[in-house]
């Protein structure tokens, strides 16, 4: 059997670039049942209202949607069940303690299979104010301003 090469999302979650700053990324693979595979494999899930925790030295994630697989029976999975991350001691042991440190979450950024097998980049992240998200839009919208005048003024016109 050929293995799949590369990286395929599944889901990703763009409000979260909007309504955190990150600060740093992590890759965790995901404890899951076969017809939750299945259904990922079809590319059915959501990762919207999905969150990180730390539960007795374990990543937990909670909220993320894969529903049912179509052709699964009595064996089917919960769609909103909790799902353990694997992540090396190391690695949580220092998340615990940025976490514990400063005001910090751990949000879900996307969803996808990397040679085959799922996994989810997570954000060590910071919640932004509402002033901190018009600061962002304000500059994001004077940066593609200036990159269409640059691109007029290539163009002569």
């Amino acid at each position: 059997m050929a293995k799949e090469k590369g990286r395929a999302v599944i889901a990703q979650n763009r409000k979260a670039r909007h309504n955190y700053a990150i600060l740093d990324t992590y890759e965790a693979g995901i404890a899951l049942l076969g017809t939750e595979v299945k259904s990922l494999r079809e590319g059915k899930a959501s990762i919207v209202e999905s969150f990180a925790t730390v539960d007795d030295g374990e990543i937990w994630l909670r909220g993320l949607n894969i529903p049912e697989y179509g052709n699964g029976t009595w064996t089917n999975h919960a769609p909103r069940r909790n799902r353990k991350l694997l992540m090396h001691r190391r690695e949580i042991d220092n998340l615990i303690g940025k976490i514990r440190d400063g005001n910090l979450t751990l949000v879900p950024l996307s969803l996808y299979f990397n040679d085959g097998k799922v996994k989810v980049e997570l954000a060590l992240a910071r919640g932004k104010q509402a002033h901190d998200k018009r600061q962002d839009l304000a500059r994001r919208t004077a940066q593609r301003e200036v990159e269409r005048e640059v691109g007029r003024r290539v163009k002569g016109m």
